[in-house]
């Protein structure tokens, strides 16, 4: 077995039973930092590596995404998830071929949202958007990899907080060949219970970018992984802007004197 497929395998073994936290590194030192605490896989967060460019989310080409998942994927010895965004393009085909590109970069899951980045018409109409997925099954079963896939509904977090759509689509995209489902923006426990539910026995990922829920509770819930989106790499940039502007602004520097200590830091490279 080659390296993908061994933490293909590991990977889907996280999805079968219990919940485990899939944190989202934006660089490759942050990646290993976070694997050395423990957590069990690390997915990407496509805003985390476009700040991290000084672009926008979402503004961040295909190639680049690509040497991006290599990069964190060589540097780690845990399985790594991407986030493919909306595969890089519209029609089935095209998602296809990209996905098949991102299976040789060594990543272990990818994820395909439904978002049109149009913010008149933000999804995908149903049926193209399941047909994305389908060809995103075929690419990755052609590739023989075991990459994990991820389909995910994005209406919550693009003005159309639909429950019923968002589980229509989410139980369409299972159907299509999707290994785990997330639906990024809900945020009470009953809703999380209703698609929980809805997609069984099928995996959910959901995203906790603020303190609405512990743990513990989501597995209580039925929640098999957890992840934070840009959360950890907002948190990193909110102490360099604190710092910067006390330093721009009043030209003091108490944000400094709260900073991990010099060897402290370098211990962990």
């Amino acid at each position: 077995m080659t390296l993908t497929t061994d933490r293909s395998s590991a990977f889907r073994e996280l999805h079968k039973s219990g919940c485990f936290v899939i944190p989202n590194p934006w660089d490759v030192g942050s990646a290993r930092v976070l694997e050395q605490l423990g957590f069990p896989a690390l997915a990407s967060t496509s805003s985390g590596l476009a700040w991290s460019l000084g672009r926008a989310d979402h503004h961040v080409s295909l190639n680049d995404a690509l040497a991006h998942f290599r990069s964190i994927a060589q540097s780690v010895d845990i399985p790594v998830n991407a986030d493919f965004e909306a595969g890089f393009a519209i029609a089935p085909p095209a998602v296809g071929a990209n996905v098949a590109a991102a299976t040789t970069t060594g990543i272990a899951g990818l994820s395909i949202e439904d978002s049109t980045g149009d913010p008149s018409n933000p999804l995908f109409e149903f049926d193209l958007a399941v047909e994305r997925i389908r060809a995103a099954r075929q690419a990755i079963d052609e590739s023989g990899t075991g990459v994990l896939l991820t389909g995910r509904s994005e209406g919550f977090i693009v003005g159309r907080p639909d429950l019923a759509e968002t589980i229509r689509r989410l139980t369409a995209y299972a159907k299509a060949g999707a290994d785990c489902l997330y639906a990024p923006g809900i945020r009470t426990m009953q809703d999380i219970a209703a698609v929980v539910t809805a997609v069984s026995p099928k995996p959910v990922n959901v995203l906790v970018g603020g303190d609405f829920a512990t743990v513990a509770q989501l597995a209580d819930a039925g929640v098999r992984r957890i992840s934070v989106g840009g959360a950890l790499a907002r948190a990193a940039w909110t102490g360099f802007l604190q710092a910067a502007t006390e330093i721009a602004q009043q030209g003091t520097f108490t944000n400094l004197g709260r900073a991990l200590p010099f060897p402290e830091v370098k211990r962990l490279f």
